[in-house]
């Protein structure tokens, strides 16, 4: 009992200075951890209460009058959690895996509120420029009676925003109306693709702490993509008060669980369960037919091979100067130069455009491409390529797709069209599209796909998975295939255990175990420029 104490008192006295120290339903820890002490604790009881509530069971909320839709039964669930934290006045994260229909279940909870008479103010939806059709879309087909407005573009008027107006505009239009927005009392303000304000001092995210709501919710199917700071950003925004400053959260939670304090990692999954809802696509839509993920290891050709060991030798004497004259911390920009080459050359050497990566005419990955698009075709397979790189999106199209006289869509950062592309895939009038990863892995519904090709791994898992889910979501009906392309025996194979150890990180979140593990170390980056045997 006093070691249980012991820690919740700890992360409440763990406060900076001038940080209140009240008890917070987030604090309910203490609360229990104090029954059957001789201790009285004012409004404790009102405090049991709400705690009590919200860890209850999710029963499903039934359909509100004015929405369109069935909902499945999870979803209803997540209606029933939003209401719920409406009811005892807190925001809270939506952390669904991609695909599970996270706007719907937003949708629903508008349709609710105004049912119950509450939408006496205007709500706000800031997305991503590239999601504003699909909000615009998704509030048409599901509640046609609600009214919504578009605050995007040159003709955005936020006198529109009256009780009942659901608003949508983006964080670029957020950052530079701010003055206007935050002049408006909002019902619910909605940040969805929540990972853009993971960073609590970008424009964004100040802006949106600038929004008076009565409930703030954040939409992410990756609620943490690199460390645990950046779930400090999106809680202090939707419920202030969990985890007090950055400094605190840092030194009472981050520091310990990257040293393997199981006893803080376990302290803040629990803070963390009253104001994050997660459920997995294993877990809830047990009807999605199968999804199988293999990586295809490519082999180098001579040529390929000696010119990426002659860069890795190369890099590796300089980084280890740089870092030698600077320290880490300090060789950013050259780390991130190194590695970048050396995944250009296991791509293709031709990325690099420099005399030698010209003159290679070599790159495993096309020839793999090459041989394995045109029978993919043939079978009828419908196919998504994605890779970070567009050059390298430029180089399937000149030497694979064009020579096989094969048919594609592209999308990237300068596509301005994107709902037409996805409209003749999904209608399947072409078998191939492809897409960067920043552009297309998020906010598109391509469910005409049966296999997805990663072209090039990334570090960060989480970014991979929400690309096979433009496939692999609500409204697939075949089993869909999921290809890593991997060149061996260079860094593309290192970034593999990188990704582990991400991946763990995020799980210890969600289960029992409460490992983790921390970012880029020194003795990473020299795993990364290290030979393989």
């Amino acid at each position: 009992l006093l070691h249980g104490l012991h820690a919740h008192l700890q992360a409440l006295f763990a406060r900076e200075r001038g940080e209140a120290r009240r008890l917070n339903v987030w604090d309910s820890g203490v609360l229990a951890a104090l029954d059957g002490c001789a201790v009285s604790v004012l409004g404790g009881e009102r405090l049991r209460a709400i705690a009590a509530a919200l860890l209850e069971p999710l029963l499903p909320a039934p359909t509100p009058p004015g929405l369109q839709a069935e909902l499945r039964p999870y979803q209803s669930q997540g209606l029933a959690w939003l209401q719920r934290l409406r009811a005892v006045e807190l925001g809270g994260i939506l952390a669904d895996d991609m695909g599970l229909g996270k706007t719907l279940q937003v949708i629903a909870h508008f349709c609710a509120e105004m049912a119950a008479g509450r939408l006496d103010r205007p709500c706000l939806v800031i997305c991503p420029a590239s999601m504003v059709g699909t909000w615009q879309r998704e509030l048409t087909r599901f509640a046609p009676g609600l009214a919504s407005q578009v605050l995007y573009g040159t003709n955005r008027e936020t006198t529109a925003l009256v009780a009942g107006v659901i608003g949508i505009t983006t964080y670029g239009v957020l950052h530079r109306d701010i003055e206007q927005l935050a002049a408006i009392p909002l019902h619910i303000a909605v940040c969805d693709e929540a990972q853009v304000v993971k960073n609590a001092g970008t424009k964004a995210a100040q802006a949106l702490r600038r929004l008076e709501a009565r409930q703030r919710l954040c939409l992410t199917g990756t609620p943490l993509e690199n460390h645990l700071g950046e779930l400090h950003a999106q809680v202090t925004w939707t419920a202030a008060g969990v985890f007090g400053t950055r400094a605190s959260f840092d030194t009472f939670f981050v520091k310990p669980i990257i040293q393997g304090d199981r006893e803080r990692s376990e302290l803040l999954r629990r803070r963390l369960q009253l104001v994050l809802l997660r459920r997995t696509k294993q877990q809830v839509a047990t009807d999605l037919p199968p999804r199988s993920e293999s990586v295809m290891m490519v082999e180098l050709g001579a040529r390929q091979r000696a010119l990426y060991e002659s860069i890795r030798l190369a890099m590796d004497a300089r980084i280890r100067e740089v870092i030698a004259a600077k320290g880490l911390a300090r060789s950013g920009i050259e780390v991130i130069e190194a590695l970048l080459r050396l995944r250009q050359v296991a791509c293709d050497p031709a990325l690099l455009k420099t005399p030698d990566g010209l003159a290679c005419a070599e790159s495993a990955k096309l020839e793999t491409l090459a041989e394995m698009l045109p029978t993919m075709v043939e079978d009828g397979r419908r196919i998504l390529i994605f890779s970070q790189f567009t050059s390298f999106l430029d180089r399937i199209e000149d030497v694979v797709l064009q020579p096989a006289n094969l048919t594609w869509l592209r999308l990237d950062g300068q596509t301005r069209n994107r709902q037409v592309l996805v409209d003749r895939f999904q209608a399947k009038e072409v078998p191939i599209f492809l897409l960067s990863l920043k552009a297309g892995g998020t906010g598109l519904t391509l469910t005409a796909a049966d296999t997805v090709i990663l072209a090039d791994p990334w570090w960060n898992p989480a970014v991979e998975a929400q690309a096979a889910d433009r496939a692999h979501r609500i409204g697939q009906t075949q089993p869909v295939l999921v290809y890593r392309l991997v060149a061996a025996a260079t860094i593309e194979e290192k970034v593999l255990a990188l990704q582990a150890r991400k991946r763990a990180l995020a799980d210890a979140l969600y289960d029992e175990t409460g490992q983790s593990l921390g970012s880029l170390t020194a003795e990473d980056l020299a795993a990364l420029l290290a030979p393989i045997a």
